[in-house]
């Protein structure tokens, strides 16, 4: 039951028996699938259903056998609608192929199914979610040796193969989970005692324990409460306090987000606004929260509000910048395209280099996995550091910043105006335009090379141009970047500026000219 303090509102629920109907048979024809950010993603029914869970896992038992990949696979999922059934489809299949699986008995973070192959206990994953995306929405993700999101040589290969198994259906293997687990194929592990195990060396609970700090924790219905409630209990931060449990997957306790859309987003004040509420009424010094399946993060003071994840990112690269003077000095800082140039001016000031990659966590496995980074984040609320996941983990960000305020004793947004009194105050932006056919194909085919006559944007001299996500202009004290969505017909114009919001706005018209995108 949720925490009285927490509040409700009344739901507009999802059609629960409308969407399992949806899952077994869809009333319409099948999505082909289609791997993102190393998962296929749809609504539940022609976009993710039943078969297109035993079309991936056949096809991740193919590629495994010929490519000689042995070991377990962990399955598991979040707590939307159909994550445990597609998890048990999946192992279904997997054992059928003869695998070994590892199958979660409660809804599992995404960062446990990293730490879990990093540690060697699971060659592979296949986890059932859609991250924080709206409740009717299903996936699965594939992770690799790595423990990171699977980059192209792997997703490329199992759409194909997937695709070819939609088309016969009698190519798929399947064994019953009892006698997958009388045969010795079958393991249900307990998996958050090695988590919190790991947790406890690169966090330092006991500061937190001893701080005193009032911690309220939101996991917004998703597979941290588990998580946070053994923090609690087995290692004793009486402290901290989950003020929701509730777990229901139509979501519909979840404040709608800014489009009407029920979204379970940690770094929107719309569906945070239950905690939040809960710290500017004085009744916890520090809140946080994750999504659904624990990778994304916000955090909030009792006087800051919610910090925007830039803020959160630069407050927490300092911080461990100078309280972790064991790690190495030569460690970088890793942003992707979208996040603030403040980490720049922070990591310049600690003679640190900025290692910047596109947007998508796959593009720092090989970083993360190189012990190449203090910290390695994105500004859509996502972050790793040294020598943990290959994965973002919202658990760990949540604790961390946890740690900042009890070992500060400070404020986080007192932290972050600390940081901009030394290096800058950045204004930023980030504004969706819808587009036409016409617009996608011009941005699309726009590259470094069209940009050269570009001189000057805003009264500032262009100093470099990117193209390898999206097209990114640099400028003297600010930058744009315009990127395509894959998945809606917008575009997506960030921009950043250290001359003000003023200066910001200039650019983002101007910025926006360029691109063929009207910006107000």
């Amino acid at each position: 039951m949720p925490h009285p303090e927490a509040g409700r509102l009344s739901p507009d629920v999802i059609n629960v028996h409308h969407f399992r109907q949806e899952f077994d048979a869809p009333s319409a024809p099948l999505a082909r699938v289609k791997f993102g950010t190393s998962g296929h993603r749809g609504r539940l029914g022609s976009g993710f259903c039943r078969r297109h869970a035993e079309a991936i896992a056949q096809a991740v038992a193919r590629l495994h056998a010929e490519r000689g990949i042995r070991g377990p696979i962990l399955l598991g999922g979040d707590t939307r609608l159909m994550s445990a059934e597609t998890a048990r489809v999946c192992a279904e299949v997997l054992a059928g192929n003869g695998l070994p699986v590892r199958l979660a008995g409660i809804p599992l973070p995404t960062p446990v199914f990293s730490l879990e192959i990093i540690a060697g206990r699971a060659a592979a994953s296949l986890n059932g979610t859609a991250s924080h995306n709206p409740p009717q929405d299903m996936g699965l993700k594939y992770n690799p040796a790595s423990g990171g999101p699977a980059g192209t040589e792997f997703t490329s290969v199992i759409e194909r193969y997937a695709n070819e198994v939609l088309d016969d259906p009698k190519a798929v293997r399947r064994l019953p989970l009892s006698k997958a687990r009388a045969q010795g194929l079958l393991e249900e592990p307990d998996l958050v005692a090695p988590y919190l195990a790991r947790l406890g060396e690169v966090v330092d609970l006991e500061a937190i324990k001893s701080s005193g700090l009032r911690i309220g924790i939101h996991p917004l219905g998703g597979t941290s409460i588990a998580y946070y409630e053994a923090l609690r209990k087995e290692r004793g931060l009486k402290n901290l306090r989950v003020v929701d449990k509730t777990v229901d997957p139509t979501f519909g306790f979840i404040p709608r987000d800014h489009d009407g859309q029920i979204r379970m987003d940690p770094s929107s004040v719309y569906p945070m606004k239950p905690l939040l509420d809960l710290a500017r009424a004085g009744k916890y010094d520090f809140v946080g929260a994750s999504d659904p399946d624990a990778d994304r993060f916000g955090v909030a003071t009792r006087t800051s509000g919610l910090l925007t994840p830039n803020q959160a990112l630069c407050v927490l690269t300092a911080y461990l910048l100078e309280h972790r003077p064991a790690w190495p000095a030569s460690l970088a800082v890793g942003r992707t395209i979208g996040t603030t140039h403040l980490l720049d001016r922070i990591a310049q000031a600690r003679g640190r280099k900025v290692d910047e990659v596109n947007v998508g966590f796959k593009y720092y496995v090989e970083g993360i996995r190189q012990d190449r980074y203090v910290l390695a984040g994105e500004e859509s609320a996502g972050l790793s550091i040294y020598r943990w996941t290959a994965e973002k983990d919202g658990i760990l960000a949540v604790l961390l910043l946890a740690e900042v305020m009890a070992r500060t004793g400070k404020d986080l947004l007192e932290l972050y105006r600390n940081l901009t009194g030394r290096y800058g105050e950045p204004a930023y932006r980030r504004v969706d335009v819808a587009i036409s056919e016409d617009q996608r194909r011009r941005i699309k085919a726009m590259n470094a090379a069209s940009c050269a006559s570009l001189k000057e944007l805003a009264g500032q001299k262009v100093t470099g141009v990117r193209d390898t996500d999206g097209v990114k202009i640099y400028l003297q004290d600010s930058w744009i970047l315009a990127r395509l969505s894959g998945t809606e017909p917008i575009a997506k114009l960030y921009g950043e500026s250290f001359q003000g919001p003023e200066h910001l706005q200039r650019l983002l018209q101007q910025g926006g000219e360029f691109f063929g995108l009207q910006v107000n």
